[in-house]
């Protein structure tokens, strides 16, 4: 069967680490587990008990269980009325496996209490007595919070949309009749195959997911400790603070050494701070200044939200891609090849200033252009390039821009007064020719989109020697730019390094079409785990992080996305 959420994507070892990681949950639970199904079979009335609270389910949360809001309304009654209002959680595997997966969920970065945990607990003392009110409202908690869980999984619990209005990635709505789907789920007594099959299944966020775990564990063990302010800390000197900072760092698996109550900062210990000084984007210099005690001092806790912000940025946008695209990770300053699933290369990269942010979206890269010219944007012409043109008259010469009117015709640069120049009445285009003082490089890679944001070279290139490069306005620079392009022209005959490079040398405009689009994702991730399983951590340059965690702390307000027919037209 394939499912109409996401289609099974069955993973054996996975289910199985699940039901282990749940036996707590499963023991605490037992109660549940071994009397509801026989209570439910046994009392008269459940059926009429569900029929009279789905009467009062006219809207999202207008039905109370324990004062938790159930908000899958459409869906429920749909599921229920395939059902005849009989009751959905008679069987005990159904709930025992409901239950684990609610814990479980916790190792995704989210809240079981979302999915009604504490209400189900609280039905302990209740549940055996026979009561057919109590057990149809523990029957309809119990859909609502596996239709929660199924939605948080696959769509993430917060919507992207409320938070950037650039956001222009689809959520896929569910199709045809989930009703339908969560029945058969129910009777075939399949919910671990079901959740599985809901879960991002992709290396990165399976990266992240461990990530969790080991900080995690760090938390539950007590953290790290805070290392003192003082003088920087350098290689070959003595200090009371180093067995701090060899803890600190051993706590993170960067030193690796046995333990050692000497004060000498050695070989060994630089070595381990300049690991951790590249997990995390700092100066890798093995000095411990003000930047690296700052980033050392973190609480365990606070990257623990980190990654639970960037397992939920996962949920957004990572189910079913093309085996084949491009990711920008803004925050992390990098590009990404990935063909077949699989990265085949990364190259570091430049983005946007913080006041001129790089934009998060979804496109497809259509072609490449070989010495491009370049046309100012309206809001760099604005910006930058008429309040230096008014400093200094003879810049738009200097820097090779030719004037064309509004008919293509160019117009002579030294006859504009320059410094009586506004921008809301010029009325030419600012058109630099392909050249070395071009700001697009040699190559650009474009998709076409309302922000006009591209992928593109640039003769500035000691700049991707910075550690943190939010230096652009607004496109992404990328370094190797020609093996780029070797690469995504790499399956169009005729198109070797040596034919780029004599397009290049050409010094002519060469428009090439990608026979077959590439999509291309501009993301913004402060956390990533390389295939080596080694966590990197990088600063919230945009500060786009905190929102995130509070909408994820906060209530759960799905979108109609779930069981509202209009959202399936």
């Amino acid at each position: 069967m394939k499912s109409n959420f996401a289609g099974w994507k069955g993973n054996a070892a996975r289910a199985h680490a699940r039901m282990e990681i749940a036996i707590a949950a499963i023991l605490v639970t037992v109660w549940l587990v071994l009397g509801y199904g026989t209570a439910q079979a046994q009392v008269a009335g459940v059926e009429q008990e569900i029929e009279s609270r789905l009467e009062r389910l006219t809207a999202p949360g207008a039905l109370l269980i324990k004062d938790a809001p159930i908000i899958a309304d459409r869906l429920i009654k749909n599921l229920y009325a395939i059902r005849e209002n009989r009751p959905a959680w008679t069987s005990k595997k159904n709930v025992a496996a409901l239950l684990a997966q609610i814990d479980e969920s916790k190792s995704h970065g989210l809240d079981p209490d979302d999915f009604h945990r504490a209400q189900i607990i609280a039905f302990n003392e209740e549940v055996g007595n026979n009561d057919a009110r109590k057990l149809a409202e523990l029957d309809i908690l119990l859909t609502d919070a596996l239709l929660r869980l199924a939605y948080q999984h696959y769509f993430g619990k917060v919507d992207p949309v409320e938070l950037d209005n650039k956001w222009n990635f689809e959520r896929p709505l569910i199709k045809d009749d989930p009703a339908r789907e969560v029945n058969d789920v129910l009777d075939g007594e399949q919910i671990d195959r079901f959740m599985t099959s809901l879960e991002v299944s992709h290396p990165w966020y399976e990266g992240v997911l461990g990530a969790l775990d080991r900080y995690q564990a760090i938390a539950d063990e007590g953290g790290w400790p805070e290392i003192p302010a003082g003088p920087a800390l350098k290689p070959g000197r003595s200090d009371p603070r180093v067995p701090v900072l060899r803890a600190r760092l051993a706590a993170t698996d960067d030193w690796q050494g046995t333990e050692s109550a000497s004060s000498l900062y050695d070989d060994e210990l630089e070595q381990a701070v300049r690991r951790f000084q590249s997990r995390h984007g700092l100066e890798e210099d093995g000095v411990i200044g003000p930047a690296s005690l700052e980033v050392l001092n973190v609480p365990v806790a606070a990257r623990i939200d980190q990654i639970r912000v960037n397992l939920e940025r996962g949920r957004w946008v990572l189910h079913d891609l093309e085996s084949d695209f491009v990711i920008v990770n803004i925050a992390g300053f990098r590009t990404f090849l990935y063909r077949e699933d699989e990265e085949v290369w990364r190259t570091r990269s430049i983005v946007g200033r913080s006041y001129r942010k790089t934009p998060v979206f979804r496109d497809q890269i259509r072609y490449m252009e070989f010495n491009p010219t370049w046309t100012v944007p309206p809001g760099i012409l604005r910006k930058d390039i008429l309040p230096k043109a008014r400093k200094d008259p003879s810049y738009i010469a200097e820097k090779g821009f030719h004037l064309v009117d509004g008919e293509g015709n160019r117009v002579d640069v030294n006859s504009i007064d320059w410094t009586k120049v506004e921008a809301g009445s010029f009325p030419y285009l600012l058109v630099q020719p392909p050249g070395p003082e071009n700001a697009l490089g040699i190559v650009k890679f474009m998709f076409p989109n309302p922000y006009l944001v591209y992928l593109h070279d640039t003769p500035s290139r000691g700049l991707f020697a910075e550690t943190e490069r939010a230096l652009s306005s607004g496109c992404v620079r990328v370094e190797n730019p020609l093996y780029f392009a070797e690469l995504l022209l790499s399956d169009q005959p005729g198109w070797t390094r040596e034919k780029i490079d004599k397009v290049i040398a050409s010094g002519k405009t060469t428009v090439v079409n990608l026979e077959k689009p590439l999509s291309v994702l501009l993301l913004y991730y402060t956390v990533w785990a390389n295939p080596d399983g080694q966590v990197s951590f990088r600063r919230d340059i945009y500060e786009r992080d905190g929102p995130v965690l509070q909408a994820l702390n906060e209530d759960f307000r799905p979108q109609p996305l779930l069981g509202d027919d209009e959202s399936k037209e």
